[in-house]
């Protein structure tokens, strides 16, 4: 799938199918896969399918890495097609397991959020960021900041004065319109103001607001550069002298990512990401395409492959982060500095 087809133009039925097919491939990453084809089931409107896949993760004898994301995920389809009652279960499950990632907390607090639960909510998000943000002294994880703002919406739908993680939540916040307007509430209602000007701004910002989600579907997976560590680029080339021309040293590989990425976000491309590639694993992938590892065409199709079975890591790397290239130094004076 391309990276800028409309979200409309996907077929969700097919996509699912695809990974679902990929994931007998991949028995590795089985769990990443059939998790995607389950959302596209959803968007597809075909609830039920999707709650067969998130059984078949949970009753599967492999050990699941994150099992309570999969109920969270079973949880809210549930409730979207009339089974209320066993989504209420599976979350108050989830509550008192109190599970050490984000992602369950904040699908479930959105749960309710969307079926008007907004006390619930706010207790669900609130327990969250109590349990993940207790001991951080510094900036919080990427991760948990979904946590800190839905717990800010949801406050403010219920009309609540602002906390100290709520202050928090605004300075993480770093888009154009702040959390304080975006989670106004009277803000769904100027859509019926007659006033041009306002319904105009409001178009606009609805509009910027689509345009992202859009981009979000149609990009299932990052757009990823390939990362080869020195000791696999060395076995690589002495195996495969040919592709000498593709990597002339690895210095020079190092830069060419770092210097790459920059251009496509330059260009505004989002979701990059960067993937480590190793002989063993590009070999089988060479040998699947039944096509030869000299090939250098195989290079972007074996990454594009990797960042689909969810290897890929975020780029660039988070503030006071280690540098992706795997060096003991902070991004910021290793690739990220001012010169590549």
């Amino acid at each position: 799938m391309r990276p800028d087809t409309p979200a409309e133009n996907v077929d969700h039925t097919a996509e699912a199918a695809r990974l679902e097919r990929t994931a007998g491939l991949y028995p590795e990453d089985a769990e990443a896969l059939l998790l995607r084809a389950a959302a596209h089931l959803e968007l597809s409107g075909d609830r039920p399918a999707a709650t067969a896949l998130y059984d078949r993760l949970l009753s599967s004898s492999d050990a699941l890495a994150d099992p309570a994301l999969v109920r969270a995920l079973k949880a809210a389809n549930l409730w979207e097609y009339g089974h209320e009652a066993e989504a209420r279960a599976i979350i108050d499950g989830i509550r008192r397991t109190a599970p050490r990632d984000p992602a369950p907390w904040v699908i479930v607090a959105e749960a309710l959020e969307s079926h008007d639960e907004l006390e619930a909510a706010a207790e669900t998000f609130t327990e969250g960021a109590r349990l993940l943000l207790a001991d951080v002294a510094e900036e919080p994880p990427a991760a948990t900041h979904p946590l800190l703002y839905g717990r800010h919406r949801v406050r403010r739908m219920q009309g609540l004065e602002h906390d100290d993680w709520d202050t928090l939540a605004d300075t993480l916040h770093s888009a154009p319109v702040p959390l304080d307007e975006l989670h106004d509430p009277k803000r769904v209602w100027s859509l019926g103001s007659e006033n041009p000007a306002e319904l105009a701004a409001e178009i606009t910002r609805l509009r910027a607001e689509l345009g992202a989600y859009r981009q979000a579907l149609s990009r299932p997976f990052p757009v990823a550069m390939l990362h080869w560590p020195a000791a696999e680029l060395a076995e690589l080339l002495s195996a495969y002298p040919a592709l000498a021309t593709e990597y002339p040293s690895h210095e020079e590989h190092l830069s060419t990512i770092e210097s790459s990425l920059r251009e496509l976000s330059s260009s505004g491309t989002g979701n990059l990401g960067i993937v480590t590639g190793t002989v063993p694993s590009y070999e089988a992938f060479a040998a699947s395409e039944s096509s030869s590892p000299t090939d250098p065409t195989l290079l972007p199709q074996y990454a594009t492959t990797l960042a689909a079975r969810g290897r890929a890591v975020t780029w660039p790397p988070q503030r006071g982060a280690q540098c992706w290239c795997g060096s003991a130094e902070g991004y910021e004076v290793c690739h990220g500095g001012p010169e590549v």
